[in-house]
């Protein structure tokens, strides 16, 4: 057994068997693409096109509108139909570029940069912050400005974050197999803006397969190791990666670079060794299409802007009607209540399940058993702070370290009681959060 690992976390069904041996199926959109202008932390893009322009495959069609922000491209040819509000999988309606899909799919010609020995590190963070490049693991944080930090040099670690320990997701999973020379090959992009750091690929011991093939590909890289992490949820959250990998702990006022760590998941460095090495602009991810309800489950080769209804389909629609449609994984996914939405750069699945075990819970009393603060990653108490959370007592919610959840789901999962304690928790959280804002 792996002792990289971090305390408390939960074990459960993964329904990982579900779509893991399904290799990735390039998919060709057919209908419009619509692009929101927010796929990242940060200032939403600017369209630099208009109604009626026509575009083709890695024509940018919006510029970054800040240093933390992140331009957009064109990932089919057509026309431009609209720049309008459009919905997106939180159920907010949000400024977006609207294409027609001419399905043509004709292309730009992509200009190969110099070869990764003559890049210098500015080149390469322009190269990376041109291309678009964010957090594909789900907070969509803009790459280049994670790849600049304040002091380079007392960065000690790039982790590969290749755990994937959400349950049904296997997207990573399928490209650790099928394109793992892309993902060394980006971990060796990133190691040449650290002089002082050294690589790891942290992998669940649950893909005994990848650990072997990333472990022949890096046989001789004298900085880069893989290192099995113990199979156990919440492992790919950056705070635990981190403390699993490098004993080294952070909490919710610090950032991995204080650490001296850098993180990133799996298709964003494959993304980094596409703009610096291929000279691409990020316009494709991986997205699991998977559950119960799933005719044939699948991981897809997506282009951002794919309306989820037609992945569906693609996927052979449903076998019965779905109670419960998620976009991401269980555990730290949005429920959504229409799939006319669009594939973003942060779209790792989309689950469909034909029972709502949420809803149809029944909640009752704390019976004060302590299982929340057994599982509690963040060694904090669940169930008195959704007592506070409840009353509104931000003062003692923040006194009992309420700000430290990483609002991962393992309490909620937990609980006998069967409360929602990560809902109030992360409410909580996002108020006083705004209210910092306003101060």
């Amino acid at each position: 057994m792996s002792k990289f690992t971090f305390n408390g976390g939960i074990h459960m069904y993964d329904g990982k068997d579900l779509s893991k041996d399904k290799p990735i199926r390039v998919y060709k959109p057919k209908g419009e693409l619509v692009y929101p202008l927010s796929q990242h932390i940060g200032a939403p893009a600017n369209a630099v096109v208009a109604v009626g322009d026509s575009v083709l495959i890695g024509q940018k069609i919006a510029e970054a509108g800040g240093f933390v922000s992140a331009p957009i491209y064109a990932t089919v040819s057509g026309t431009v139909k609209a720049i309008e509000p459009r919905r997106v999988i939180t159920g907010d309606n949000v400024p977006a570029i609207v294409i027609e899909n001419d399905n043509e799919y004709k292309e730009v010609e992509y200009v190969k940069p110099a070869s990764l020995e003559l890049l210098l590190k500015e080149d390469i963070i322009n190269l990376v912050k041109e291309a678009g490049v964010v957090g594909m693991g789900g907070a969509g944080f803009p790459t280049h400005v994670k790849l600049s930090p304040k002091e380079p040099e007392k960065i000690e670690y790039v982790i590969a974050n290749c755990a994937e320990c959400e349950p049904y997701l296997t997207s990573d999973y399928r490209r650790m197999i099928e394109e793992p020379e892309k993902l060394v090959g980006g971990l060796k992009v990133i190691l040449k803006l650290f002089d002082n750091a050294r690589g790891i690929l942290a992998v669940e011991d649950n893909k005994p397969d990848c650990i072997k093939i990333l472990r022949e590909l890096t046989a001789k890289e004298d900085r880069i190791s893989v290192i099995p992490l113990k199979t156990k949820y919440p492992q790919g959250s950056e705070r635990h990666l981190i403390y699993a990998v490098t004993n080294r702990t952070i909490n919710s006022s610090m950032l991995p670079a204080d650490a001296g760590c850098i993180v990133n998941n799996v298709d964003t460095i494959v993304a980094v060794y596409q703009a610096v090495v291929e000279g691409k602009p990020l316009m494709r991810r991986i997205v699991t299409v998977t559950g119960d309800c799933i005719k044939d489950p699948v991981n897809f080769s997506v282009p951002v802007g794919t309306n989820y209804a037609e992945l569906i389909d693609e996927a052979g629609g449903f076998v019965k009607e779905p109670e419960k449609i998620v976009s991401g994984g269980p555990m730290m996914g949005f429920a959504i209540f229409d799939i006319n939405v669009p594939a973003t750069k942060t779209s790792s699945a989309l689950l469909c399940l034909s029972h709502d075990q949420v809803s149809s819970a029944t909640e009752t009393a704390c019976i004060n058993c302590g299982r929340c603060v057994e599982v509690c990653p963040g060694r904090i108490i669940p169930s008195r702070l959704a007592d506070f959370a409840q009353n509104f007592d931000k003062e003692k919610f923040e006194a009992f370290n309420g700000m430290e959840c990483c609002e991962c789901g393992c309490c909620s999962y937990i609980c006998p009681a069967k409360r929602q304690l990560t809902q109030s928790i992360k409410s909580m959280r996002r108020l006083i959060l705004a209210d910092r804002k306003k101060k």
